[in-house]
């Protein structure tokens, strides 16, 4: 997108699109073991408030994944979308991540015609672009939107990510997103990296996204650094939930928002309905912290961040000299 047309800060861009990743993202804190009542409270609060697109989960392989030792949303299998909402008479749509490596893609992703669900999220990493093209071009021949989540772009050499922007810019995705997987990145470097997809985006036609991770507590202010610079496909997630020190919050992403179809109060009585902390009181951990913080910094993944909590440990010194250790 040309620069001229981000817009102010008191300026609204047509273009925008939120993405609430909640059950998705938020699912990894909990195996997706979301109720169906908080699902249909979310679900009508996302619709109410004006969020484009609500993520339901992945579609994940039951042949990889155990169905009993998870929620239903790490599937998102058909009947449990219908049985659950029965139907989208609203003017959201409904979205999913398929993993490559993770999903059978040919035999679970049917026509969409015979699906509630609107786009498929292709995530991958870099090496496995070619894998992830293919599913891409699976699920634009079936009928449904696409885009691609390119995960842990901050460990990625500029080469390897021109590489895979040419290629993804070539295939029927709609939108090529910016995945700060490791929360590692700062606003001036997401300004760079912002730059260099939206010319592959204006050359190819495609719409860039941000999905960004929390772990230096920047999750915000690199995703609204992002729409600055014309990046139009925003995730967020309610309160901020998902794995490790999480993303996004939707409410401040709302609340920064100046578009009048986007409207906080909605996500607000949500929050304010107790759905958010009842997952917390239920066992759920996620959001910024000192282990977040280390990983961030060192850029690496936030599994050994993960565990470090649930050993309840608090020797956060000795944490980080073991990170330097692994360098």
């Amino acid at each position: 997108m040309p620069k001229e047309a981000t817009g102010t800060l008191l300026s609204c861009r047509a273009g925008i699109r939120v993405v609430d990743a909640t059950l998705r993202d938020g699912g990894l804190v909990n195996d997706f073991r979301f109720s169906d009542d908080f699902v249909r409270a979310l679900f009508a609060a996302d619709a109410a408030a004006g969020v484009d697109y609500m993520e339901l989960g992945y579609k994940a392989d039951k042949d990889m994944f155990d169905p009993a030792s998870f929620g239903a949303w790490k599937f998102c299998r058909e009947a449990d979308i219908e049985r659950v909402l029965g139907g989208n008479d609203t003017g959201m749509k409904l979205a999913c991540m398929a993993d490559v490596g993770r999903c059978n893609f040919r035999r679970d992703i049917c026509e969409k015609g015979n699906s509630l669900i609107d786009m498929y999220r292709i995530a991958t990493y870099i090496n496995a672009i070619p894998a992830a093209v293919e599913m891409i071009e699976y699920c634009a021949a079936k009928g449904y939107e696409t885009t691609v989540n390119v995960m842990a772009i901050s460990k990625e050499k500029e080469k390897e990510i021109d590489q895979a922007l040419d290629m993804l810019g070539k295939s029927p995705a709609k939108a090529i997103y910016i995945v700060d997987s490791y929360g590692a990145l700062y606003p001036e470097e997401m300004r760079v990296l912002a730059a260099k997809y939206l010319e592959a985006g204006d050359k190819y036609g495609k719409e860039i996204g941000i999905h960004a991770h929390n772990n230096q507590d920047l999750a915000f202010a690199n995703t609204i650094e992002c729409v600055a610079a014309g990046v139009n496909y925003l995730d967020a997630t309610v309160n901020g939930m998902g794995r490790g020190a999480g993303n996004c919050a939707l409410e401040l992403l709302l609340g920064f928002l100046k578009n009048p179809k986007y409207k906080l109060l909605s996500i607000l009585k949500f929050l304010e309905a107790g759905h958010m902390q009842a997952l917390r009181d239920a066992g759920a951990v996620w959001g910024y912290g000192l282990p977040y913080l280390l990983t961030g910094v060192f850029n690496r993944h936030p599994s050994s961040a993960i565990r470090y909590i649930k050993e309840k440990r608090e020797d956060i010194v000795c944490f980080m000299n073991e990170l330097l250790d692994q360098e």
